[in-house]
């Protein structure tokens, strides 16, 4: 993994400083993240298995999409990038802000913003980031993660455990997706 910087941010979210990525996870400093769930029309979930190469969680499965927010650039532009870097989806306009959580051991440290789009693919799947792909239901995604949750990254069983109690039988959190 690169070695980027990113804004150091205290407990408002605002920037103090800037650190390499290998500092600030090292030393549990709070910076920001981005992290998108992509919907098609039936309501499903694209789901991303991390590549190997990762230098966190690699193997787990995890959110349609996620990044850093890298130094200077702001949470909708980080997410815009992501989704072309990661996934091959570029588009105009970044993706719909969901909601946002606080940095906390849960995320290590991330602020994040929780994005939401809809498409149907196909993905052009970034090889060092993202080992594969596919489709679930949140019931699916309900089903292994009480079955297999070791096949999921510690983050986004906590971000999906915030959803979870709107999840059986209607859209993620009550929303339509985007």
């Amino acid at each position: 993994m690169s070695d980027e910087y990113f804004d150091v941010v205290n407990d408002r979210d605002e920037p103090v400083g800037r650190e390499r990525r290998s500092e600030v996870h090292a030393r549990g400093l709070r910076h920001r993240a981005v992290l998108i769930f992509v919907f098609n029309a039936a309501g499903q979930v694209f789901l991303q298995k991390r590549s190997m190469r990762k230098d966190v969680s690699p193997g787990l499965w995890t959110v349609s999409c996620s990044g850093h927010v890298d130094a200077g650039e702001d949470y909708d532009a980080a997410a815009k990038r992501e989704l072309g870097e990661e996934l091959g989806l570029h588009r105009a306009e970044p993706p719909s802000r969901w909601f946002r959580v606080e940095a906390c051991a849960e995320t290590d440290w991330e602020f994040s913003w929780i994005y939401r789009t809809r498409s149907e693919g196909p993905f052009v799947l970034h090889p060092e980031e993202i080992e594969s792909g596919e489709w679930a239901t949140p019931e699916e995604i309900n089903r292994r993660l009480r079955e297999r949750p070791g096949e999921f990254c510690p983050g986004f069983r906590w971000i999906w455990s915030l959803l979870a109690r709107h999840v059986e039988g209607r859209a993620v959190a009550g929303h339509t997706p985007a």
